[in-house]
């Protein structure tokens, strides 16, 4: 038969394998909270209870915007901000177009003069300050008054 003692030094190792266990725990733990207090803008949505409140008056735009048909197509290339707008038919709404990039991450924003590059079609310089992703806020005013928000995300390069 085998002598089964008991033998301290035999598995002095398992407990540092608990200790080094929950140091890699921690560790990865302490990498995580360090990225996501970097990486956190501080942006919050003001007044969001109120905004909550108001969501039926944003549903309710979102119905008259779809009513009146209009389509548009934002590009950004080569340094200007491309627009062009086609109600249901695909004939040129025209009218007056403002707005400006907006960088979701830090708040940015790039101001822009549109001019009209044919029917329903207009043209600004854009050169954003930083590359990755911004967001086109526009708005579309006819001459009967009719308007469109128009928001859509673009990549500069």
């Amino acid at each position: 038969m085998t002598d089964r003692s008991f033998d301290p030094a035999r598995g002095r190792w398992i407990p540092w394998v608990f200790v080094g266990m929950m140091l890699l725990v921690v560790g990865v733990n302490a990498v995580l909270i360090t990225s996501a207090v970097r990486s956190f803008t501080g942006t919050t949505t003001g007044r969001a209870y109120d905004r909550g409140r108001a969501y039926n008056h944003i549903l309710a735009e979102a119905e008259r915007q779809a009513a009146l048909g209009w389509q548009a197509r934002v590009a950004l290339a080569e340094g200007a901000l491309s627009v062009a707008v086609a109600d249901r038919e695909g004939a040129p709404v025209g009218g007056l177009l403002t707005g400006l990039l907006l960088r979701p991450l830090d708040g940015r924003t790039v101001p822009l003069e549109f001019a009209g590059a044919g029917p329903g079609q207009w043209v600004a310089a854009a050169l954003p300050p930083a590359a990755g992703q911004w967001e086109a806020r526009l708005s579309l005013r006819d001459a009967a008054g009719r308007h469109l928000d128009i928001r859509q995300r673009v990549i500069a390069p």
